[in-house]
């Protein structure tokens, strides 16, 4: 990996090399993305059915396009016994996490009968959007279902992408079906996104869609937004890891390479203070590449957006990751708790170094679906909140309204708004 010297210099170079990988470049793609989802929009099942066709080479209709029963059954024959006892430990522990964010709705009262609240529910259809074309993400089902299933949505609906046989992954239907989906559609890409927002004759059209995709998928969810709420258009992936001198950096290279894994465009970083660590990190990266599966894919990573960065104090080094704001941060300092009041931006924070990033994918609980691309000074994991929607209450005594009318009218009046103003004198004209 490349080892750095951080400066101002260097530091700005770096945010202008992990901007290109921004996913806003949607240009060559977007007037197609467009035309599908206007046309499913037209032609509701009959267009989603037709571009099944096209691009999973699936001929399916309405009835098969629904996941059934029986096919739920069948995945759980074909999902090893191990990775579904895996799946429920880990549903376990996503729910549990979830459960402490949860919020009750309020009411609070004054004496003079002023009665102000807010009421919290559940939006009443989440749409699910689950990658499945080279491969199966059960983790993905799970961080983007169990949290709507814990905010009390009644109906969550999912779409997939299936085979050319219409065999949608067992490991993605099981997990599905664990985490309390309640509809299941062979349907993926741009298409599947708007038959989500709109609804066709057999999809039902929800509320929210969450779920990550391909450059198509998050092109759909810009353009369907106003008429659904999305939770975000994510990036490539990518970790941050704050080190002083005390990791072991055979871990710390090691985490750098989970992320790098994922594809060519995903950034792994190291901030720290020690130039004998980067050393070495660098080192058992090589070491650690040339042995892995996915090398071919974590080097040109590691070429195109990975890091080592020498900073000369602790403090440089947190100044840099705050302005990162990265996805993933490990924390692996001698005193990481101390160390992470510091940090004002980041998607998630493992904290020493058995925190390791892919306990955070998989197990911990806490969500893995993350803001990228900086975009953690300003966004949050998805989680409970996403998936509730909240309305304001008031009511007032006329004893309270009375207080307080002739300065609601006057701010009425100050902008021109007299049938704002004349609202509030007609129930008090007769006195005045």
């Amino acid at each position: 990996m490349k080892i750095i010297k951080l400066t101002e210099e260097t530091r700005k170079n770096l945010l202008t090399e992990l901007i290109k990988r921004s996913p806003d470049d949607y240009g060559p793609y977007e007037a197609t993305v467009k035309e599908i989802v206007a046309d499913v929009q037209a032609r509701r099942d009959e267009a989603v059915l037709e571009y099944t066709e096209r691009f999973d080479k699936a001929k399916l209709t309405p009835e098969t396009m629904r996941v059934t029963e029986e096919e739920i059954k069948a995945a759980y024959d074909a999902v090893d016994p191990e990775l579904l006892t895996v799946i429920r430990k880990a549903i376990r522990n996503i729910e549990e996490y979830h459960e402490l964010q949860k919020r009750n709705s309020w009411i609070t009262t004054k004496p003079d009968g002023t009665v102000l609240g807010q009421k919290i529910a559940p939006v009443e259809y989440a749409g699910v959007y689950v990658p499945g074309g080279k491969a199966a993400y059960p983790s993905t089902v799970l961080m983007n279902v169990v949290p709507a299933k814990v905010a009390g949505v009644p109906n969550i609906v999912m779409t997939t992408p299936c085979n050319k046989d219409g065999v949608v992954y067992p490991n993605t239907l099981v997990a599905a079906n664990e985490a309390g989906v309640t509809e299941i559609y062979k349907c993926g890409g741009a298409q599947a996104i708007a038959a989500l927002a709109y609804g066709t004759e057999t999809i039902p059209k929800v509320d929210k869609i969450v779920g990550p995709g391909n450059i198509f998928v998050a092109i759909a969810k810009r353009v369907v937004f106003g008429h659904v709420s999305i939770d975000s258009i994510a990036g490539p992936s990518e970790i941050l890891v704050l080190a002083d001198d005390t990791p072991n950096p055979r871990y710390v290279a090691a985490d750098l390479l989970s992320q790098a894994e994922h594809d060519e465009l995903a950034s792994s970083i190291l901030v720290t203070t020690s130039e004998k660590l980067a050393k070495e990190v660098s080192d058992w990266t090589d070491t650690y590449t040339a042995r892995l599966e996915r090398k071919e894919i974590i080097q040109k990573s590691l070429d195109n957006f990975g890091y080592i960065l020498v900073a000369d104090t602790m403090e440089d080094a947190i100044e840099t990751a705050n302005m990162l704001a990265p996805e993933h941060m490990e924390i692996l300092t001698k005193d990481p708790f101390q160390t992470m009041t510091k940090i004002r931006n980041a998607g998630a924070m493992f904290l020493g170094e058995y925190s390791s990033e892919p306990l955070g994918d998989y197990f911990a609980g806490p969500n893995h679906v993350l803001p990228t691309n900086g975009t953690a000074r300003f966004f949050s994991p998805l989680g409970v909140d996403d998936f509730v929607k909240k309305s304001s209450i008031i009511s007032y005594s006329r004893d309270a309204l009375q207080n307080v009318y002739k300065d609601v009218m006057a701010f009425a009046n100050s902008e021109g708004l007299t049938a704002h103003a004349n609202s509030m004198f007609v129930r008090f004209e007769e006195e005045d």
